[in-house]
């Protein structure tokens, strides 16, 4: 175990010192095949993911996927450090992608190598480790479902601090247009849309969404952007206000968009792909986790469960207020956790 911890840490460097923004993972697609081809396990590639499965796999059980991604968000402005140089300081693994979703990407790639050549297990094991999560790309997760085999519940590899997140809201996004009629800022003009906006906005904030989940609280909708006018002098012929929609388990983000569509401008709904999830509580492999002195939550952010069909649980070493920070880091500790957890997790119902 403690060879299998140290090559993982040792993993999730060299792949924070390989760049791997959305859309352009091969080189960390190529880092993680090396790792399973290294250790005579058949590997699977689709676009930028590497899918691999048990050694004794039994399609007649079912089966549990582990997923995370080894893409990252380009790093702000703000670092003070190389965003792809591991640089180890004080117990802190620094690096862009360390943390979201790194450390958790290599800890599951380790559980899975640790079960691989198990024989009689209860369910077969399924590890995909994708691409394209955070710019939710169609060649991604989503984009591999298909090619894999029916799906009995997952585990979904994000920083959690290792509790376990038993629901994710999901998130829907609507361009906003408020119309009006196009002038010189000298001349009179009833129809001015940008006079317009109170009322649009006065709209949004008194809508309520009655429908209160006991994991995730209140659906949650904030505006986000407000773009209008190209110059001081001319009035112009719309407004565009963009609104972000976080929706709870007990709402479809088609009975969302049904809402704030009747909105008193023109909405358009970008996507209603990216859906709640959860896992029941009472589930055996959060009941596993609960054994182990876990606590359960809701999660407010967005991960590639929203891609699944199936229960998923949301799992992982590292905090998730760290993501997209500059200066991103996990603690080496929190990695050396992590792999003994999700194996005692998975040896309750292996």
């Amino acid at each position: 175990m403690k060879t299998l911890t140290q090559d993982a840490i040792a993993l999730l460097k060299s792949l924070i010192e390989t760049q791997s923004f959305s859309g352009e993972e091969h080189n960390t697609r190529d880092r993680i095949e090396a790792w399973f081809q290294d250790r005579d396990i058949p590997t699977q590639r689709i676009h930028n993911n590497i899918v691999v499965v048990n050694k004794y796999e039994d399609p007649s059980k079912p089966y549990i996927l582990l997923n995370s991604h080894h893409d990252t968000v380009r790093p702000n402005k703000a670092y003070t450090k190389d965003p792809l140089k591991a640089i180890e300081e004080d117990g802190k693994l620094f690096g862009l992608g360390s943390n979201d979703a790194g450390g958790a990407l290599v800890s599951l790639i380790a559980v899975f190598t640790h079960f691989y050549a198990h024989k009689d297990l209860n369910y077969n094991l399924v590890l995909a480790a994708t691409g394209e999560e955070e710019n939710s790309g169609p060649k991604g997760l989503k984009g591999i479902l298909d090619q894999l085999p029916q799906i009995d519940f997952a585990i979904v590899g994000e920083p959690t601090l290792m509790q376990l997140a038993i629901a994710e809201k999901g998130l829907v996004v609507f361009d906003c247009y408020i119309h009006g009629t196009p002038s010189h800022a000298a001349h009179p003009n009833d129809d001015n849309p940008i006079q317009k906006v109170p009322e649009v906005i006065q709209w949004f904030n008194a809508l309520e969404f009655d429908r209160k989940s006991e994991a995730l609280g209140d659906v949650k909708l904030t505006l986000t952007e407000l773009h209008a006018g190209k110059q001081h002098n001319a009035v112009p012929e719309k407004v565009h206000v963009v609104i972000d929609v976080r929706v709870n388990d007990r709402y479809t983000n088609a009975e969302i968009a049904a809402i704030v569509e009747q909105a008193p401008c023109e909405v358009i709904t970008r996507s209603l792909d990216l859906n709640s999830s959860s896992i029941a509580a009472d589930h055996p492999i959060v009941a596993a986790g609960i054994q182990l002195g876990r606590e359960t939550y809701g999660s407010p952010t967005l991960s590639d469960q929203a891609a699944l069909y199936c229960d998923s649980l949301k799992l992982g070493p590292g905090d998730s207020t760290r993501s997209h920070t500059a200066d991103e880091y996990i603690y080496v500790h929190e990695i050396e956790e992590a792999i003994p957890l999700y194996i005692d997790m998975l040896n309750s119902i292996l």
